[in-house]
């Protein structure tokens, strides 16, 4: 691992090894997820969310200190030429330490992305970027930004939807049309239960970046998710 200072556009990449680069890379924003004209395989985009995972479990478990990047997207995830993710923007990201007892008293994350127990002012832990990493996933298995509803009312909120459907074991629901069915189903069903789990009300039932990072690597299993009752509620209210 070799770590540059120097520059303010800082990249995390976490897929074969982790750095802070002082050179901007040449990049391409997952934004691109929601262009109806880009098609990415499974394979790509289970690259995609198994080398954001590693990024961030670097910041949460191997550094001096515990990074919390405070502000995880689709946005903030850059792709190099080989669709290679990197951890971007970390202009919010804090150094926690590892008690675990920062309050952030201003909520300047992203709506929609955010934790429930930083909506409610209280400490502040990795759980946070779990929580935002869940949300992300579902978009990249969908296509999907997670403030979709369709207009007949059939999804009336897209991330209870989401995780409705993981609970009911109906994750081919999930995927993205573009992909035309073309999936290892297996990785599919633990991604959209790892995500499920990021997303629980409770940072305690929440998995670690570390454990994600097992899952998908196929070294621990994954169990059936609850709903989130955070969800339901928010989605009645829709």
């Amino acid at each position: 691992m070799s770590i540059w200072y120097g520059c303010m556009d800082s990249v995390l990449e976490g897929t074969k090894g982790f750095w802070f680069t002082n050179t901007c890379p040449r990049v391409l924003s997952t934004p691109i997820f929601f262009n109806e004209s880009t098609e990415l395989d499974w394979e790509l985009r289970f690259q995609i969310i198994l080398g954001t995972a590693r990024g961030l479990a670097y910041l949460h478990e191997e550094c001096r200190e515990c990074i919390v990047h405070c502000d995880v997207k689709p946005d903030n995830v850059l792709l190099d030429a080989e669709f290679n993710p990197k951890v971007s923007d970390f202009g919010m990201a804090k150094l926690i330490g590892r008690d675990f007892s920062k309050v952030l008293t201003t909520m300047r994350g992203t709506i929609g992305y955010l934790a429930p127990e930083w909506i409610a002012g209280m400490p502040i832990t990795p759980k946070v970027d779990v929580y935002s990493f869940g949300m992300m996933v579902f978009e990249v298995i969908s296509g999907k930004r997670n403030n979709m509803h369709s207009e007949d009312g059939s999804m009336a909120f897209y991330p209870f939807w989401a995780a409705k459907k993981v609970v009911e074991g109906s994750v081919v629901s999930l995927l993205d049309a573009r992909l035309k069915g073309v999936v290892d189903l297996e990785q599919v069903t633990r991604v959209s239960r790892i995500a499920c789990w990021c997303i629980q009300d409770l940072d305690s039932q929440r998995p670690s970046m570390g454990q994600i990072v097992q899952i998908l690597e196929g070294a621990l299993d994954v169990n059936e998710p609850p709903l989130p009752l955070s969800l339901q509620n928010l989605a009645e209210s829709v």
